[in-house]
């Protein structure tokens, strides 16, 4: 016999967010589209995340991220099962959770979506990471497609025309490339409009997030995790400018309204790093606990962060800078500007960042950050061990001990 239903909270269903329903149903339309691709004549690529995405959307060929399907991996709990399965194929675990996870996934049509649609070519861009490269060549293999590989220099400090000259070269092969596995010509008219659609989306997004400087925020980090798939997976299509459009208005309605992410909302907080997937609802549930809202974050900003270098004129011209001076590939100094800067702007009362065993690029320097943050902006900060998908790296009663310690300083 099952326990009867409980009454609904009034509160917590006004909290809600209604633009999640249409969400899900843009992103299930998206993966149905990717899985008939086939017998639709269409073609699919698999992208790395940080890949410009805007010449495929231009060329009708379907992206697909094996990033975001790790991450749907790790929401799904599915993350230990796929990861062990590498490790039994010999690959190593201290290897990016995302990348064992898709490896083995390939293999057995696993995943919460039973696999992904398989590729007609890869694009890789080092941006993110060099464990993408090894990874999207075990993948060209296991497939026998071909692989384009975008390299981005690593901005140490000053962004030279060297560095946008070699990007922007490598850019013509990447249209190139698609020209030759398409069998068409590249259209460039196309190509402007995509661009054009991906500056306003990024623009929206960026919108969306700063609606967070309101008291209480009407949103909260966790939030943006979920809402960032589109700007992801369909970055220069019109559905993101709806969509985005759709989620800023209702985000305005909730800061008239007053409805807050977190009720109650006493403290704000700023995330480091990717999301802990499988521990998501668990990590906003103990910090709201005390009151707390995350209100920004360094990851879901990234998809917006180098709006400056874009021009819509010159949207393929200017692809070298916007691609290149992302978050993740410029040094730790300009990261830490960011992150005061980020401090400054929502208001932020401390700093959590996760030490993400799985993103080396992403968390090393972190202890250089947390310094700097400290001395420039007097604010405390928790540092959390875990791994984006893999949980077998998370510690339940560690991390909620620290957190109720980190809140307690902050009171």
């Amino acid at each position: 016999m099952s326990d009867p239903e409980k009454p609904i909270d009034p509160e917590k269903e006004k909290r809600k967010i209604k633009s999640v329903k249409r969400m899900k149903a843009i992103m299930t339309d998206y993966y149905i589209d990717a899985k008939t691709a086939q017998q639709n004549n269409k073609k699919v690529a698999w992208i790395t995340s940080g890949g410009p995405v805007e010449p495929l959307i231009a060329m009708d060929v379907i992206p697909v991220y094996p990033e975001n399907h790790g991450a749907m991996i790790g929401a799904s709990k599915m993350g230990v099962d796929l990861c062990e399965k590498a490790e039994a194929m010999g690959y190593a675990s201290d290897l990016c959770s995302y990348a064992r996870a898709d490896i083995a996934c390939a293999t057995v049509d696993g995943g919460p979506i039973g696999g992904l649609p398989r590729p007609d070519m890869l694009i890789c861009c080092n941006n993110i990471c060099g464990t993408v490269l090894k990874w999207y060549e075990v993948q060209a293999r296991y497939f026998k497609v071909p692989l384009f590989i975008l390299d981005t220099p690593f901005i140490h400090t000053d962004y030279t025309q060297t560095v946008h000259d070699y990007v922007r070269t490598q850019l013509d092969e990447y249209i190139a490339f698609l020209e030759t596995h398409c069998g068409k010509p590249f259209d460039y008219d196309r190509m402007m409009e995509v661009g054009r659609l991906s500056i306003k989306g990024q623009e929206l997004w960026q919108q969306v997030l700063d609606t967070t400087v309101n008291r209480p925020a009407p949103m909260s980090a966790f939030d943006a995790f979920f809402h960032l798939a589109l700007i992801v997976t369909l970055r220069g299509t019109q559905t993101v400018v709806d969509y985005y459009t759709e989620l800023l208005d209702e985000m305005k309605t909730r800061v008239a309204e007053g409805i807050a992410a977190v009720a109650g909302e006493r403290y704000r907080l700023l995330w480091d790093n990717l999301p802990v997937w499988y521990r998501t609802r668990w990590l906003s549930e103990k910090f709201a606990a005390h009151g707390a809202c995350l209100v920004a974050d360094t990851y879901t900003s990234s998809w917006c962060g180098t709006l400056q270098y874009l021009d819509e004129k010159d949207f393929l011209g200017s692809m070298a800078a916007g691609y290149a001076r992302i978050y993740i590939n410029i040094g730790t100094d300009q990261m830490a500007d960011m992150v005061v800067d980020m401090v400054n702007k929502y208001g932020v009362d401390g700093l959590v960042m996760h030490s993400n065993r799985s993103c080396k690029p992403y968390s090393l320097g972190q202890y250089d950050i947390q310094r700097i943050v400290r001395e420039k902006c007097g604010i405390p900060s928790l540092v959390i061990e875990s791994d984006m998908t893999d949980a077998r790296n998370f510690s339940e009663s560690q991390i909620g001990t620290r957190i109720d310690a980190f809140m307690e300083i902050i009171q």
